[in-house]
């Protein structure tokens, strides 16, 4: 879960994720989010949701991240937000600048969409949920199936297969036109579900054609076909070979990146960007709301004299998540009170 939370040194505002460490244990999940902790806590770039701190207590782990309140790029395309050809590209430079960012740390996000790019509340976007990124030393591929199937490059599709060829970085530059084409026409340009079968998917990169609206402008055509390319050596693979584009030639970069080129949407700060209803539900069914942690540890403390996870908190520490009371002098958070309205 998400809560908005306020440092109460600085007073500047945070997202924080906690996740109970049983329930953790119990979905063999523990060493994916450590993973996802080790990746974040190497990074820090304008256009990726970055990470500050990390603590524990008897219950919960806790990641506290970059705070953005313009809701993800799903949400806005469930409200039917028509996003302009100038606003698509602008989202796709300064994506491509956090692409070139994880190469250069080489990490492959391996899942780019919709859900996982996030707007701040100037309209800029912001990559988050490193959950399935990959790490590849120098010039090896990686092999393990990750992704979000209408969103995962051919070339994944070929492993389930048996083949195991490996890939590399070009997926997620495959994902990124496929957002990119989501955003502009509101619907993905291969139809297929989570279900739908590899060797189905496969044919259907052969035999399947996109289509592009001849509203369209015949650069950003261009560029898409050039990002949806199923042969891994034509395909946009680097920031470089995006720049190198005639469409891009008019692209001010270090302007990009120091976000002084405005979007064409942004979102609206009076209300809130995401779908209440699944997070009021998720508040009202909270068993264990952290507004009454303190006493709950307490009494628990009490009752059973010692920590019920140790073998958790040992593996957790060896990744450098501070172990610390609720209430630690040293990383105090308070619940901003706007914190109910956000709980996710």
């Amino acid at each position: 879960k998400v809560c908005i939370v306020q440092k109460k040194d600085t007073k500047k505002m945070y997202a924080m994720k906690y996740m109970n460490k049983l329930k953790c244990v119990e979905r063999n999940e523990v060493r994916n989010v450590l993973k996802e902790l080790q990746i974040m806590q190497n990074l820090e770039h304008p256009f990726l949701v970055n990470f500050w701190y990390s603590f524990q207590d008897e219950e919960d782990m806790f990641m506290v991240v970059d705070l953005l309140l313009g809701g993800d790029l799903r949400y806005h395309l469930q409200q039917n937000v028509h996003f302009s050809e100038s606003t698509v590209k602008l989202y796709i430079c300064e994506l491509a600048l956090a692409l070139g960012y994880l190469r250069s740390k080489h990490i492959i996000h391996r899942d780019i969409k919709p859900d996982n790019i996030l707007l701040d509340e100037h309209g800029h976007v912001h990559l988050t949920d490193f959950n399935i990124a990959a790490i590849v030393k120098e010039d090896l591929k990686a092999t393990s199936i990750a992704g979000t199937k209408p969103y995962m490059a051919p070339e994944l599709f070929q492993s389930f297969e048996g083949s195991h060829p490996g890939y590399s970085f070009s997926v997620d530059w495959w994902s990124l036109g496929i957002a990119a084409y989501e955003l502009l026409r509101g619907q993905r340009p291969y139809v297929m579900r989570s279900n739908t079968q590899s060797n189905e998917i496969l044919q259907m990169f052969h035999k399947v054609h996109p289509t592009y609206p001849a509203a369209w402008s015949l650069e950003m055509k261009s560029l898409l076909r050039k990002l949806l390319c199923i042969d891994v050596q034509k395909r946009i693979s680097c920031l470089a070979e995006l720049q190198d584009l005639d469409y891009m030639s008019d692209v001010n970069w270090d302007a990009v990146l120091n976000k002084q080129l405005p979007p064409g949407f942004i979102p609206n700060r009076r209300r809130l960007n995401c779908d209440p209803t699944f997070e009021l539900e998720e508040m009202i069914l909270e068993s264990k709301p952290l507004h009454k942690k303190k006493k709950r540890l307490a009494r628990k403390t009490r009752e059973q004299g010692s920590d019920g996870s140790p073998q958790v908190n040992a593996l957790v520490d060896q990744y450098g998540i501070k172990s610390c009371p609720y209430a630690c002098p040293s990383m105090l958070f308070a619940h901003c009170p706007a914190a109910a309205l956000y709980s996710v």
